[in-house]
């Protein structure tokens, strides 16, 4: 059973109706950050409407290649040995997951890296919508000085036990939850709920080359690298505050995306603008809803001065695009 940490802030006699009526807080631990990655531990804390706890699960995953980073989550080969497969746990994972809100720090990344895993047993994850619970402390208006999980823990005065440990991060992610739940209820704000699409187009596909055997082809193996047109106008600079976007403009997308990432590439491109899978000094604009986040994109947009937009304001200038010059 969880401490208490909800003192601070009361439930509301009237809870919001369209509140999703129940959670999984859920960590996972990766060989790495890319495609072809795999989950090595995973952890759900099961909570009710309210948040509170009901149960939690647990498990180390064979990932079927090196595991990673072991100075970070501390999971040698030798300590993997005897864990199940994905496919193995599958069925549990998606018990457990099954009819309710995926609640995550960074809660793309995870979905992510859950969808994948999934996709290649040739199944879907039960999972309908998530919840990053860095975007809910935004909407809270929480006096945090950064976006770490530690940093959220000690707002609400959690203690870590094991960072980086699947469990425990995400029973501290669990104790986090619960009271922002609640004050979001008590304030009336709409949960950032985003839909996750499960990855069904790879269902049937060969299974995906993984490791070294994977970067011998110059790729991950996984996923084919969607090849779009030239943009066939010049660029014409920098996006300025205020003012339209134009046609032949470098635009970068960084983070987590209301809107299906590659929908949101094709609009842009359709509406003439260069969708650039990396930032330079020549692109004219990221567009990004964490704008602080340590992803490379948004780092070098701050080095680089380049004029940052939210999903929000972009889709507007979207429906208003200038014609290129000549």
């Amino acid at each position: 059973m969880l401490e208490d940490r909800t003192t601070a802030v009361s439930s509301p006699t009237q809870w919001p109706t369209a509140y999703p009526p129940g959670y999984a807080v859920v960590d996972v631990e990766t060989t790495g950050l890319a495609r072809d990655d795999r989950i090595i531990s995973a952890a759900v804390y099961r909570l009710d409407a309210r948040g509170e706890v009901e149960d939690h699960w647990y498990t180390t995953v064979n990932p079927e290649r090196d595991p990673g980073p072991v100075w970070i989550h501390g999971l040698t080969s030798e300590a993997l040995e005897g864990s199940p497969l994905f496919g193995d746990i599958a069925g549990e994972f998606a018990r457990r997951l099954e009819g309710r809100v995926l609640v995550a720090h960074n809660a793309v990344f995870d979905w992510q890296m859950i969808a994948r895993e999934y996709a290649r047993a040739n199944r879907e994850a039960p999972v309908r919508q998530r919840l990053c619970t860095i975007a809910l402390s935004k909407a809270l208006a929480l006096p945090l000085s950064n976006h770490k999980l530690e940093t959220l823990a000690a707002h609400f005065g959690v203690v870590q036990r094991q960072a980086h440990h699947a469990l425990d991060d995400a029973r501290v992610l669990a104790e986090a939850f619960r009271p922002s739940l609640r004050a979001a209820a008590a304030g009336g704000v709409r949960l950032p709920l985003h839909e996750c699409r499960p990855l069904t187009e790879w269902h049937d596909r060969p299974a995906p080359l993984i490791g070294r055997q994977a970067g011998a082809r110059g790729g991950s193996g996984w996923r084919p690298a969607r090849k779009r047109p030239a943009c066939p106008h010049p660029n014409p600079g920098r996006y300025a505050e205020g003012g339209r976007l134009k046609q032949g403009m470098r635009v970068a997308f960084s983070g987590d995306t209301s809107i299906d990432r590659e929908l949101l590439e094709d609009r842009a491109t359709e509406a003439g603008l260069h969708v650039s899978t990396s930032l330079s000094r020549l692109t004219s604009l990221l567009v990004t809803n964490d704008p602080d986040s340590g992803t490379s994109k948004a780092v070098k947009a701050r080095q680089y001065g380049t004029p940052v937009l939210d999903e929000a304001a972009f889709g507007q200038l979207l429906r208003d695009v200038e014609p290129a010059d000549g």
